[in-house]
């Protein structure tokens, strides 16, 4: 026997209509279902809502416990590791399914991005010494943070909208590469000084902490777009189109800086082969999303598994054939056009941009990814390895370069249209690092470890690449909760409110909830 009724407010109050202590610290976690649920009926009786999550929400996190379970095994037979309490596989499974379900209470408790409680628990269990990694791990993991970077650049690829491009160029470069410039340089020169990096690995240092965080600023923007707040003005597309260069840029030139550093070719070729991967990248990757958006037929019953396919092995080949080649910055750059383009041709086919079938996809991908990325990235740092001075000058060096963002920004947005209050919004909402960095921050240290060199001695080169991983580890955990909490707490305070926009963005978020997967 199952209910085909939805979980209402009557389920989250006492008889005299009041919630009790207990219930308000259960609702912080589970949330009564928006739309009618088909809950067997032994369900509740046997797991009480709000003290238990509904049926709804209990399957869909038993599903990604069993993707991580499955996959687990299926390296498990591949490997041929023997199974084993203390094995490095089991551990690292372990590891992943605890960060998953950490981040979710950390995000409903704390309302904070998920992530951070992901990076914690990977720290947590590294220094408990809960996981172990041998090198051909090491090399798995290293594999596994070039798939999540493949959907989180194709996730900005397709959010981009031609339409917002087109009418805010102008602002849309001011606000996606200006602050991402001065930061870049800021903190360039910031660590060469205070963490005597050399120029070149300082630079690949401000290359990569200069990006903005699309998996904290996104969930933000959209919570107070729903509100109604900027909306008018169009302030949550615009720094959604701006955010997606920001880390496009990024990544393109850390992997060209990446690639010049550790190359054995000569300087020439490689200063000139900077620009001509970006054209590279870009052409190709256009090319290809053209492709996308014509084979398959859109009237295809397969239309989007074969469209994901399309978008999701191109942008795996071409970031793996790019650094394969030594052209480590036409990849990024290809993948982000592909699925601009791609999205732009959909759109005219009906499907609305970042909230088409393939967008969904590549969604659902990034849950699975996100803990493995962000746990994985955690579980390098062992706190007693890492040098106090590090720690202190990078957290000076992260501070001031914020703050200096925050100014540079301000500056940097006239003729946008925009008052004082939203120019300091917009700064502060350029604050939140993390998807980038975790990514990005142990590459350099996987060269290394693997023997490669970039000229120096290999213990200089060591202490090198583990100070760029500590900071931007460093980065995640002080700005990813400092620019959610600003963001939340200024939207509403800087921000002009439209009432209008607001009833047909609630009556949207029904229609999304009703439809969702």
């Amino acid at each position: 026997m199952e209910r085909n009724t939805p979980r209402t407010d009557e389920h989250n109050h006492s008889k005299n209509g009041s919630r009790s202590w207990w219930q308000e610290i259960c609702l912080r976690c589970h949330e009564a279902d928006q739309t009618p649920s088909r809950e067997p009926a032994w369900w509740g009786k046997v797991f009480p809502f709000p003290l238990f999550p509904t049926f709804r929400q209990s399957a869909q996190q038993l599903c990604i416990i069993i993707f991580f379970l499955l996959t687990w095994g299926i390296l498990y037979a591949e490997l041929g590791e023997p199974l084993s309490l203390n094995g490095e596989l089991l551990s690292m499974t372990v590891l992943v399914i605890s960060a998953y379900l950490i981040g979710w209470i950390w995000l409903k408790i704390t309302t904070l991005p998920a992530l951070i409680g992901m990076l914690l628990t990977g720290i947590l269990f590294q220094n408990l010494h809960l996981v172990h990694m041998t090198d051909t791990y090491r090399k798995l993991n290293q594999d596994l943070r070039k798939i999540a970077l493949v959907i989180i650049l194709m996730r900005a690829g397709l959010g981009l909208n031609a339409d917002v491009l087109k009418k805010h160029y102008v602002a849309v470069l001011q606000l996606g590469l200006l602050p991402w410039l001065v930061e870049c340089i800021a903190i360039s020169v910031t660590s060469h000084y205070l963490l005597h990096l050399p120029w070149i690995w300082a630079f690949l240092l401000g290359s990569m902490i200069a990006s903005v965080s699309p998996a904290v600023v996104v969930p933000c923007l959209f919570r107070l777009r729903d509100e109604g707040y900027g909306v008018s003005k169009g302030i949550p597309t615009l720094l959604l189109a701006a955010a997606a260069i920001d880390d496009s840029v990024s990544v393109a030139v850390f992997a060209i800086i990446l690639n010049a550093m550790f190359s054995a070719g000569s300087v020439t070729f490689n200063i000139i082969k900077g620009p001509l991967s970006i054209v590279a990248g870009v052409v190709l990757g256009s090319l290809w999303g053209a492709f996308a958006s014509f084979i398959p037929e859109r009237g295809d019953t397969y239309a989007v598994p074969l469209r994901f396919l399309i978008l999701f092995l191109g942008g795996l080949f071409s970031l793996f054939i790019s650094n394969l080649i030594g052209w480590s910055g036409a990849g990024p750059l290809a993948i982000v056009s592909s699925g601009f383009i791609a999205a732009f041709y959909w759109e005219k086919e009906g499907w609305p941009i970042n909230k088409n079938p393939v967008s969904n996809i590549f969604r659902i991908l990034w849950i699975f990814f996100e803990p493995i990325l962000f746990a994985f990235t955690g579980a390098q740092i062992t706190i007693s390895a890492l040098d106090p001075q590090v720690i202190s000058m990078g957290a000076i060096c992260l501070v001031s370069c914020l703050l200096l963002r925050v100014i540079a920004t301000f500056l940097v947005s006239f003729g946008c249209g925009l008052n004082s209050k939203e120019k300091l919004f917009i700064g502060l909402t350029w604050l939140a690092k993390a998807t980038v960095q975790a990514a990005l921050g142990p590459a350099a240290l996987d060269l290394v470890s693997n023997g490669q060199t970039a000229g120096g001695s290999k213990g200089e080169e060591e202490a090198y690449a583990k100070a760029i991983l500590a900071v931007s580890v460093l980065s995640v955990v002080i700005s990813a909760p400092l620019g959610a909490i600003l963001i939340a707490i200024t939207g509403p305070r800087l921000l002009t409110r439209d009432s209008t926009k607001r009833v047909v963005h609630d009556i949207q978020n029904v229609t999304e909830n009703n439809t969702a997967l």
